[in-house]
């Protein structure tokens, strides 16, 4: 049994290794701050903790059933990046260029506080793309797909069960704590600071949209080229 909890550290270490550098909970934590800013702070707690349940929900999901959703729609993992930076780049191009008209946008926040008309963004974008975006999909995806040959015959099958869920979940729970300290943040550097940093983001989000798009069409043509 010791042996066994000792593979499943090992496996669990391995997996947040790998996937903490896509599935980054600052990118979606600089999203709150930028697109957040006008939710009440009650109605922001509420929606920071929906979307560490979507993110987890998205890993698990994808995990298990990711590649035959993608194989059911006929959805390859360079369509998956392309499309994902596409996206990516939809959000960073609003960063960084926002709407220029400041009365009117203050006017249909006003008009929809009254309508207690919030939006949320727990789903879009903070778990998707935020933390869960095509890059971690991606990871998942093809990590499942090579799980049973290279990992599974070493370890035990519960402990090969389990890291997923715990790795999944540690990654949730690492989400919903850095969203939890954005108030805190803001409180410190201000509106002007919030803004500066939703630039810098948004400009990077774009970078980040554009090696998307390179990568999955860099993977079409090897594709094509193998042919």
């Amino acid at each position: 049994m010791t042996d066994d909890l000792i593979q499943l550290g090992k496996l669990v270490s391995l997996g947040l290794a790998l996937m903490l550098p896509l599935a980054n909970p600052l990118t979606s934590m600089t999203l709150l701050l930028s697109l957040g800013q006008h939710i009440p702070y009650k109605e922001r707690e509420r929606q920071v903790t929906q979307a560490a349940f979507y993110v987890v929900g998205i890993m698990v999901v994808t995990y298990y059933a990711g590649a035959w959703i993608m194989h059911t729609f006929g959805i390859s993992i360079p369509g998956l990046r392309i499309a994902g930076g596409l996206i990516v780049a939809s959000i960073g191009f609003s960063m960084v260029f926002p709407s220029g008209d400041t009365s009117a946008s203050q006017a249909d926040v006003a008009d929809a506080q009254a309508n207690r008309q919030v939006p949320n963004i727990a789903f879009v974008p903070l778990a998707l793309p935020g933390t869960a975006g095509p890059g971690t999909i991606a990871m998942i995806i093809s990590g499942a797909a090579s799980l049973d040959s290279t990992v599974a015959h070493d370890y035990a099958p519960w402990v090969v069960a389990v890291t997923p869920v715990i790795v999944f979940s540690v990654l949730g729970l690492l989400f919903w704590a850095c969203l939890r300290s954005a108030g805190r943040i803001v409180a410190v550097i201000g509106q002007g600071g919030v803004e500066a940093i939703s630039r810098i983001m948004g400009f990077l989000l774009v970078c980040m949209a554009v090696q998307f798009v390179i990568n999955g069409v860099l993977e079409i043509v090897q594709q094509y080229g193998a042919g």
